[in-house]
């Protein structure tokens, strides 16, 4: 089974619903076949079906990711000219959506023990990002930009990034254990 990256979460390619009867009628001189040309479903084992289960319920907050990421831009140099608008979006767009995302993401509670642990890295990081944001938010409120708490802002962000990205490296590998590709 192959994978497709889908709003920063893996989902699998093709079908697991079957047609209502993947079946192929053949015609003879004076007989009707029904010759059947399903695939043979392999039945999932609890393991795979609570890791796809996982993938799925990552899709909805995966929305709030975008828009707060989206919102933030990449890298952004702040300056006096441009502190006012970094404020504004990160008030209004970034720190809601982001919360949000984090929010949903505590709420994801996954049946295996090993996937909890893999998921718990993605809420620390994610939560250390969100942290970084409200830093961020905290720096640039007045006419001065306060460096220290931007700084800090930026050490958060960096703790945050680690933390998903171990995350997604065990995911991956969580995910290849089980025989899929990703």
């Amino acid at each position: 089974m192959s994978f497709v990256l889908l709003g920063g979460v893996f989902a699998p390619v093709g079908s697991y619903a079957a047609a209502a009867d993947d079946s192929t009628n053949t015609y003879s001189e004076d007989e009707y076949y029904e010759v059947d040309t399903s695939e043979e479903e392999t039945e999932l084992t609890a393991e795979e079906e609570d890791f796809l289960n996982y993938l799925d319920a990552l899709t909805d907050p995966a929305v709030y990711e975008k828009k707060a990421m989206d919102a933030v831009g990449g890298n952004t140099y702040i300056t006096s000219s441009n502190r006012k608008s970094f404020y504004l979006k990160l008030n209004n767009t970034a720190i809601p959506n982001y919360t949000k995302y984090v929010s949903m993401l505590k709420q994801i509670k996954p049946e295996n023990a090993e996937l909890k642990k893999i998921h718990a890295k993605l809420v620390k990081g994610s939560y250390a990002q969100l942290e970084g944001y409200q830093l961020f938010k905290k720096s640039v409120a007045k006419t001065k930009v306060n460096s220290k708490l931007l700084k800090q802002g930026n050490d958060k962000i960096a703790s945050g990034i680690k933390s998903i990205q171990q995350y997604h490296a065990e995911i991956t590998a969580y995910g290849e254990k089980l025989g899929y590709q990703m």
